[in-house]
């Protein structure tokens, strides 16, 4: 209560600019107390376009690397697989922060747009990789260049009131989970087109000459249509300086937001912000490690300890997963968040994935429909954990800064989160091929070894979610 007293107080106190539209936006979040659902469609149509070419390729990759000849056995497979799956995290880990610092400077929606035409260009390029070492470079030019999430991150509290902000970041986490499966669903059933569908692709036809190229198409084509949806987005930085005056966006966050995160601040010496990080890096270590080894376990010869599935085969059980995924996000996550908090919801999603990932191994015993079922049961629940424990962190990044320090914030956070992702399929591809070397081991034997390193980092997270280390002002559970 005493804190809408603080911001009604304030909110009387503020003065809109006229032609700044960051002022614009806080006087539609004034008048018009409902959810911005077209605010957030576009939100959810510009993140889906940038989570699309992340993971696309890990249905393929096993086999694109196959055909690339670089690896003299096998079993090495993976440790290249993981290079060309880092690539283009590592190039994001490079960019981020000043990306951030951009959109902070000239607005979150020229960074947004001119990270959507890198899609189209370099994601396209990646489709025509003849070698290994085309296939990093594209990859690392479009985690460079494409400094989409972060902006969008601060954009979707943006737009939203307080008490919307939770919806705000679902919508992000959801399209970008949802774009986490679609996009391994196109890649497992476009790729290698004339193989698959022979009545349709030709072996001589561009798609039968370039066989990973399709998917990668499809996407570029999508992001075409989004660069229109972008110049739709209204741009919510404030473009005026203030004399003595508070901006309008301060006053979601509240008195002590204020007092405690001013402008001239320096992030780095926000432990709220830092700590929260830090936490989030952990957690997409995981998630990214946990995307290449899945794809790579599920399409490994069932004599490796795999699945002996086919690209279509993953896709599908990538795909099966989005719709859960959806609904979850969509009517479960923003009612679970106000009762325990974004902090407890991750604690309990970290909690749950551990014995969910332990099961992993011993799916491999399974056959025929009693292998799909549980394998397409599992892959939702993952995917609802994961994706529920990275949107109480995002929320919890974005109310530890203001509006002037939200591009540069979600900047640090998305080089350091990318850092330790570009981290995950490399270490991924080069645990899975030694653990594939293993199968006879007395401890923890192949693919068990993989999981239950998995589940060691998922552990070191859930214990940096509690105090003393996690200080953020939201952490309303002790």
């Amino acid at each position: 209560m005493a804190e809408n007293g603080i911001g009604e107080s304030l909110l009387k106190k503020n003065k809109y600019h006229e032609d700044c539209p960051g002022c614009k936006i806080e006087h539609f979040k004034e008048t018009n107390t409902g959810v911005p659902f077209k605010h957030l469609l576009y939100v959810g149509i510009v993140v889906l376009c940038a989570a699309l070419p992340i993971s696309s390729l890990f249905p393929f990759l096993y086999f694109m690397i196959r055909d690339f000849h670089i690896a003299k056995r096998e079993e090495d497979i993976g440790y290249y697989a993981g290079y060309v799956g880092s690539a283009f995290m590592f190039g994001r880990a490079l960019t981020s922060v000043p990306w951030g610092m951009i959109a902070d400077r000239y607005g979150r929606k020229p960074v947004i747009m001119f990270g959507t035409i890198s899609v189209v260009i370099f994601n396209t390029l990646f489709g025509f990789s003849t070698n290994f070492w085309m296939a990093v470079s594209t990859r690392f030019l479009l985690g460079s260049l494409c400094g989409i999430l972060g902006p969008m991150r601060a954009y979707a509290s943006e737009v939203c009131r307080k008490e919307h902000q939770a919806l705000g970041m679902s919508i992000i986490s959801t399209s970008w989970g949802i774009g986490l499966v679609i996009g391994p669903a196109l890649g497992g059933f476009l790729a290698q087109p004339a193989e698959k569908y022979p009545n349709i692709f030709s072996t001589d036809s561009l798609f039968g000459r370039f066989p990973y190229l399709l998917p990668c198409l499809l996407i570029s084509i999508f992001s075409v249509g989004v660069i229109a949806v972008c110049c739709l987005l209204p741009e919510t930085l404030h473009s005026h300086v203030g004399n003595g005056e508070v901006c309008n966006d301060s006053v979601a966050l509240g008195a002590a937001a204020i007092e405690s995160n001013s402008p001239r601040k320096s992030l780095l010496k926000n432990w709220s912000l830092i700590s929260s990080i830090i936490v989030y890096c952990v957690f997409q270590l995981h998630d990214m490690a946990y995307a290449e080894i899945f794809s790579l376990w599920a399409v490994s010869p069932r004599k490796n300890g795999g699945l002996s599935f086919s690209t279509a085969d993953v896709g599908e059980v990538l795909a099966f997963s989005g719709l859960g995924l959806l609904l979850f996000q969509l009517f479960i996550y923003p009612l679970v968040e106000r009762s325990f908090g974004p902090v407890m919801v991750s604690r309990i999603g970290a909690v749950l994935t551990i014995p969910l990932l332990s099961s992993y191994p011993f799916l491999a015993m399974l056959n025929g429909l009693a292998l799909m079922l549980l394998i397409n049961c599992a892959s939702i629940l993952k995917n609802v954990l994961a994706v529920s424990i990275t949107t109480g962190l995002f929320l919890l990044q974005n109310r530890s800064v203001t509006q002037q320090q939200r591009g540069a914030a979600n900047g640090i956070s998305m080089s350091a989160m990318s850092l330790f992702k570009a981290l995950g399929p490399a270490a991924g591809g080069s645990l899975f091929s030694w653990a594939q070397k293993r199968q006879d081991a007395f401890f923890f034997p192949g693919d068990q070894m993989i999981f239950f390193l998995l589940n060691m980092i998922e552990v070191i997270g859930l214990l940096l979610t509690f105090k003393p280390f996690l200080a953020l002002p939201d952490d309303n559970v002790s």
